[in-house]
This record gives C-alpha cells, structure tokens and sequence, in this order.
C-alpha cells in the first residue's frame, strides 16, 4: 500500500472521530433567564475536548462567563453506571457537565460531577459542592431555588442550596424499585428522561415509583474480560412484560399521596406536566398504543379525571411538549387527524392543513412557539402560533430550534451553506447577541443535492465526489440509510452528510433515502408501515435507487452496496437478503436482526403484540431468511450493547453459519450500541471502507482515503 496523501492525524476519519462528529465545542442546552439577561450554556474548550462547562452570556453585553469548569471543580472524572446507562439512553457522546436545571428566576443551577452535587450562584458567579449522598442523578431546584431534589441509590433525595437537611423523602422496599427516574422504555423510546416533577410552588413533588420486578433479567457479559461477572439488567423484550410505574404526590416532610388512574388499561406513562396555570397534567396510554388519554391530577386526593382522549387504529404518536396547558388555562395538545399533525388549543386548530407539528417549544402569554415543517420535511422552522394565526420565525433553509422565556428567545440554526449551527439571541426579531462556537470546521467539501425521487416524491440526498465530472466516469453506488421511523436523515443542514462525503469522496455516489414512516410528513405517511418494518422501508430505498439513476448517469447500478447502523443495519442485511438483484454487499451495524429481542414499546407499536401476531414477526426478522444470502456482507456489533443486544447479530451470524452463507462478523470489544472511543471510530471508517473496496471493486482508482 502506498503513502497516505493525507497525513492521519489530519484525515478525516481521525478527525471525525476526535471531535465526536465535529460536535464537540458547540454551544448546547441553552436556558435564557425570565428576564432576559442571561443566557447559560454548555460547551466544552475546543473541538477535540470532551469535557463541558458551564458557560453564562450577559445578552446586554454579549460577554460570556464560564461559571463551572469540570477540571478546575474535579479533574478527572469517574462515571457511575447509573450515570453511564442514562447516557446511553441520551445518546450522550461528551463528558463534564452534560445536563443541568435550575429554578424558575434561572438564579441557580444545578449538575453532577462524577456523582456529586454541585451548586451554581448565578447572580455571584460561585460555584459550591454539596453534601449530598452519592452518586447524585438529576438534580433539581425547586422553582422558588430553595431545595435541590436528586436521585441516588434508587432513592428520591431533598437538599437545602446551603447543604442542610439531606434526606430521602421516598427508598425502595427492594433492590428492583427505584423512585424518581424514567423507566428504560421511558428514557429509550417515550423521550421521558425523568421521573419527578416539583410543584410550582416548591413544596411537594410528583415522582414516579418504578418496580422492575416484573420484567425478565438479561445478562450482557464484555468476553473481553471473562474475569468480571456480567453485568444484569431488566430488558423488556417485545411481548414481555414491562416495569410497573405508578405516582405519588410526597411533600417536603415524605408525607405521600398515592395517584390513581386505570394502570391496568393505561400502563404506560408517557409525560406529566405540572405549571402554575393549571392541575397537574398526566399522559397515560394503552399497551397498545391505540389510545392515550391526557389526565388532569387533584394534588389533594390523588384522583385524576379524564380531560382529552386521542384514538388511532394503528398508534398514537408522542410529540415533545405537550399536554400543557396556557397562562389563560386552555389545554395545549397535538393533534393527528385530515392530513397534519395539528396544534389544539382549547378545541382551536392553530396551524391548519400545511404545517407539519414536531414539537412544543414554549407556551407564552400570547403565543406558542413550536417547530414545524411545511412541504419540504427536510427543513424544520419555528413558527409562534397566535389566536389570530402562524408566523415563521426563522429564516433561511435549514434546521432551527429554539428556547425561550419572555421576549428573548435563543435561535439555533444549521443549514448546508455553513458547517455547525449558529446559536442567536433573540429579542423579538432583533439579535442582540450570539454564543460562540468552538467547534472544529471539517475540511472535507459537501456536494450534496436534495432531490425528490420516485412516484412518492421521497426525499433523498445525492452526495458525489468533490470535484467529480461526468468524464471521470460511473460511480459504485453506496445506500447510506437510515431508513427506520422519525429518524430522519435527509435533512437542509450539513450535519450528518460529513461522513457520506468522506465516502463519496473514496469514489463512491453516495444515496441517502428517507422513505415511509419519516417524521416531517403526513400521520399517513408515518403510518404506512403499520405492521411492516421491512416492505415499505426497504421497496422506498429501492424506488429512489432507481428513480435517480434513471436520471443521473453517474450511478453504476452493476456494484450496489448498502451500509448502516442499528434500524439502518437491519435494512442493509435486509437489502441483501430480500433484493440480491439490486444490492451488491452490505454493512450491517448493531442491527435488529430479531424483533422479539428488541423492547416493548417501540416493537409493538409497528408490529403488534408477538403472541397476537407470530406471522408478522416472522416476516420481519432476518433469522428466517438467512439462508437467502448470496452478496458479501460485513455485520458489526459492540459486545456491550445494552439497546439492540449482541445476541441479535450472533443469532443471525449462527444462521448464516447453519445455511453454509458465507459472510463477515466483527465484533466491537466493551463497545455499547454507538462507537465514541477514536480509534475504534476512526479505524472502523477504514475498515468499511476496505470492505466496500473488496466488495465491489477498487472503487477509488488507487488513491488512498483521506
């Protein structure tokens, strides 16, 4: 092999892996004070530094503070495994201070660092650890910043902000019981990251129970160390049952108040919310899915009355954001009906048939920001909903968000002109200032195209060799997919396109497809795949194939190659399996091979309940058809992958095996579902890579990958 052209500490591989995808040194997690002055933020020192701080902007001046350095507070960290598990719930690739909470004047903040409890004085600017019991998990002020509320042990714990009066105000009967925190499915699957809520007027919380009694033990070993025990943890597998999770009320002085509603119809607990404007709100659903009610809660009693009910044959999506309800005391909701997903107020439809609602953001005293796409899904935009209409707030193509309290609101954006995303502060339309970035710029070029492709006009990118003319000639073609429900990755932003360049650049046209079930759409198009993951996903990716090759000559439709990564690793074996005709070799990471491994809540709302419908979980797996494989296929899997299962890629390998298949397995030692490590990550872009080469032929005409 001859020299690199590109030094390796300098090639992109190597990069992308140092800065987390170019992620680390970017603002995050931003929380604007009431009154507009203040804005606190995470970011770590550089591109290649891991560790957050805690940073404060003065908007009126635009100077930032960093308030909490991990190394100046700590040093080195330690992470507990409670820690390391929410994380990997979080997808949670930095280290230093990855969340914090603070109290409704935003005059104090609350983090964990390595298990302890830290206090933040935001109108001193001191920082101070408290005697708390360790590890500390998901700290909370009480909105008058007064009390800090935590989890430990399986605890919920209370702490005056001067480090007085430690206490527990619930414990666990047993070791399987836990109070104050999500629940996997919860964490995984609902976007419910927590489990207790204060009162708006700091002195009582509403915290959920989970017992995990009932749900089956799995035990995930690292046979890289055969000398430790295998750690043991409560997975529920599809058709199995689930962690029994009920609420109390539990006042300062551990006085608590069971809350009622029919668990036994309604068992899944998908938010609570609790504001000054009304009762507490509950989101209750059926095991189903097909029915989820929102409840209001008597703080007194405990008893819940009914206030809404939504309805679907198939499944009733989760939106971030509601229920809620306004400063006037109208219920906030969203609702999936005639062709949008719409936002309710009271019984008012407030954004019509054209917009697409993602997300409550913030509900003010006039208005409702929320995010939304209209008929392209690959942009997403803030728009403020008023009694008298919908305005767009953000401008240029893209993808925004944004947080806000009063007038000042902070506007993240990214777009495809620009690497990273810009963070704005916002006063009404007018900036008057904007947080810094440190994070590291990509040296790679994008060529990218966003098209439409085929009769269901699907969206895709198209992503070619810099520089590339047609002369130079037709282009091996790799499928970058994702490809399973909401996950999109087809968006107007140049995250998520750097590493499909990198490939394209190695002499490859690179194709990324959203099909059915992508979020940005229709509840009818999210709804296409009730009951098939693998038809319509798959026939989508084959119908935009085609659909640009017919219009694009680059494309070699002779060496079809597919890769991806969990949902996306099942639909590349899938391709191979089921299309030999068309894919050519394929790169299954962490892949769902087998849907009754995979958990309850996400599996069962597209497919059913197993011991209802067998068939349909047999047509879905890969297990069955293994046999079937005659294109080379590479399959990947962490040895510690605590949300699709080690077992899933050793089950099909095993069948592979039984059927005389020949194929590829690499496993990824103490690897858990996503690759941080840098040289794992850096070395398994070239390791695809070589694969792709073998697979299809020399793809990049003697150069070596940069």
């Amino acid at each position: 092999m001859s020299s690199p052209a590109t030094p390796p500490e300098r090639s992109f591989p190597r990069h992308s892996a140092r800065t987390q995808g170019f992620t680390l040194g970017a603002p995050r997690n931003a929380t604007v004070a009431p009154d507009g002055g203040t804005v606190l933020f995470l970011r770590s020192a550089g591109g290649t530094d891991r560790r957050n701080a805690l940073w404060m902007l003065d908007t009126r001046s635009g100077a930032e503070q960093c308030l909490a350095d991990p190394l100046t507070l700590q040093g080195e960290e330690t992470v507990s495994a409670e820690e390391q598990a929410r994380r990997e719930r979080a997808r949670e690739r930095a280290a230093g201070i990855t969340g914090y909470a603070t109290d409704r004047a935003v005059r104090t903040a609350a983090f964990t660092l390595s298990g302890q409890l830290f206090l933040a004085d935001l109108t001193t600017g001191t920082v101070r650890e408290l005697p708390a019991q360790s590890p500390v998990a998901d700290p909370r002020p009480d909105p008058g910043g007064r009390h800090i509320a935590y989890t430990s042990r399986g605890q919920l714990r209370v702490i005056g902000v001067d480090g007085s009066g430690d206490r527990a105000l619930a414990e666990p009967e047993h070791e399987r019981v836990q109070w104050g925190v999500a629940e996997f499915i919860a964490a995984e699957e609902m976007g419910r990251s927590r489990g207790y809520w204060w009162s708006p007027d700091g002195t009582m919380l509403l915290a959920a129970r989970v017992d995990e009694t009932p749900v089956q033990q799995w035990y995930l070993a690292d046979p890289t160390h055969p000398a430790q025990p295998p750690t043991t943890m409560p997975y529920p597998a599809a058709g199995t049952a689930n962690a029994e999770v009920t609420l109390a009320l539990i006042g300062l002085d551990a006085h608590r108040t069971d809350v009622s509603w029919d668990r036994e119809a309604f068992p899944y607990l998908v938010t609570v919310h609790w504001s000054p404007h009304g009762a507490p709100l509950l989101a209750v659903q059926t095991r189903d899915q097909h029915t989820q009610l929102v409840l209001a809660l008597d703080p007194g009693s405990g008893q819940t009355r009914e206030l809404h009910r939504d309805t679907d044959p198939h499944w009733v999506e989760i939106r971030p954001g509601w229920p809620a309800w306004t400063p006037d005391g109208q219920l906030v909701r969203v609702d999936a009906r005639e062709g949008a997903y719409r936002l309710v107020v009271g019984d008012r439809d407030r954004t019509g048939d054209d917009v697409q609602v993602r997300a409550i953001l913030d509900i003010g005293d006039e208005d409702i920001l929320l995010s939304a796409s209209e008929r392209d899904p690959a942009q997403v935009h803030v728009y403020r909903a008023g009694p008298h209409g919908i305005e767009r707030l953000s401008t240029g193509a893209g993808v925004h968000t944004a947080t806000r309290s009063g007038a000042t609101m902070v506007l993240s954006s990214s777009g495809l002109e620009e690497p990273g995303t810009r963070m704005r502060v916002l006063e009404g339309t007018r900036r008057i200032a904007e947080i810094g970035s440190r994070a590291d710029t990509p040296t790679l070029g994008l060529n990218v195209e966003l098209l439409w492709a085929g009769e269901r006009e699907l969206r895709s990118a198209l992503l070619l060799p810099s520089g590339y003319r047609p002369e130079h000639g037709r282009l091996p073609v790799l499928l970058d997919p994702y490809g399973g429900p909401q996950a999109q990755r087809v968006l107007a932003r140049q995250y998520g396109y750097l590493t499909s360049q990198w490939f394209a650049d190695q002499g490859f046209a690179v194709v990324i497809t959203d099909g059915r079930g992508m979020a940005g759409r229709t509840p009818e198009w999210d709804r296409a795949i009730a009951g098939d993951l693998a038809g319509p996903p798959l026939d989508d990716q084959v119908e935009a194939l085609h659909a640009i090759a017919a219009e694009r000559s680059e494309l070699d439709l002779g060496r079809v190659a597919i890769r991806g990564w969990s949902f996306g690793g099942y639909l590349a074996a899938l391709a191979v399996l089921r299309r030999p005709d068309v894919f050519h070799a394929a790169i299954a990471g962490a892949a769902v091979c087998d849907w009754r491994l995979y958990d309850t809540h996400y599996t069962e709302r597209y497919l059913g309940d197993p011991a209802d419908v067998p068939e349909v979980y047999e047509s879905n797996s890969l297990i069955g058809t293994a046999a079937q494989l005659e294109r080379p296929m590479l399959i990947v899997h962490g040895t510690v992958d605590d949300n699709v299962v080690p077992a899933h890629s050793l089950r099909l390998s095993a069948a592979l095996t039984a059927a005389s298949r020949p194929h590829t397995l690499l496993p990824l030692p103490g690897v858990s579902h996503v690759p941080t490590e840098e040289t794992t990550a850096e070395n398994l872009l070239l390791l695809q890579l070589d694969f792709l080469h073998r697979a299809l032929g020399d793809a990049h005409g003697g150069r070596e990958p940069a």
